[in-house]
């Protein structure tokens, strides 16, 4: 475990012990807190797990950080369910000015049997969390294991992503929801799941089997 101090600048004043912050994207537990000294700050702990699947390792005293509170459950909802649930890292590889907006493209690493590919979850105009920014992905390719967003003016100034050079680790965090339903799909495939996804891909088999005539 190593210790993690972070100063904020803005109001912690109900914050408390085990609260929840996204740390560039990483859910991550308060420890410690002064909502007064120093503008405000509060320590975390990183695991090993999150260390190996982020960049907070790799990050200097001085860096910036994108902070997130956890979600009111009065509030408005907009974006994505983004959990803070980092799933791997990607490297930036490009950056593209287009008029005000900022074209980013990424690439993952090669894929590991305890590192699976991530492209599977990733559609164009789909959702991803970056360092914790829910963004909506423009293109992808699957072939070189690329993937590219778009920054408007009002989230470059918002955010740490668009002051990252090219070659700088991301965090990333996939539609959770795709993840369910590939679970649910392969349950039903190899036999589990429940009977209404069963009868569901049925119905999928024999509709493709009926269009080429098979049926």
């Amino acid at each position: 475990m190593h210790p993690y101090d972070i100063r904020v600048g803005t109001d912690l004043g109900d914050c408390h012990i085990g609260d929840s912050i996204a740390v560039n994207g990483a859910c991550l537990t308060v420890t410690n807190f002064n909502p007064d000294e120093k503008g405000g700050w509060f320590t975390v702990w990183l695991a090993n797990e999150t260390l190996e699947r982020t960049d907070l390792g790799e990050r200097k005293v001085g860096d910036q950080l994108n902070l997130e509170r956890a979600m009111g459950a009065h509030i408005r909802f907009g974006g994505h369910f983004v959990q803070a649930h980092v799933d791997s890292t990607a490297t930036l590889i490009e950056r593209v000015s287009d008029g005000d907006s900022l074209r980013l493209s990424f690439q993952f690493p090669e894929p590991t049997p305890a590192r699976p590919s991530l492209l599977p979850y990733i559609i164009p105009k789909g959702y991803i969390a970056i360092d914790g920014t829910s963004l909506t992905i423009t293109v992808v390719d699957d072939k070189t294991r690329t993937f590219g967003v778009m920054l408007i003016q009002h989230t470059q100034q918002k955010i740490t992503l668009s002051k990252k050079e090219v070659g700088a680790k991301v965090n990333i965090e996939v539609d959770m929801l795709g993840k369910y339903v590939e679970k649910s799909v392969v349950a039903a495939l190899s036999g589990g799941g429940g009977e209404s996804m069963r009868a569901l891909i049925r119905k999928i088999v024999e509709d493709v089997l009926e269009t080429k005539g098979i049926a």
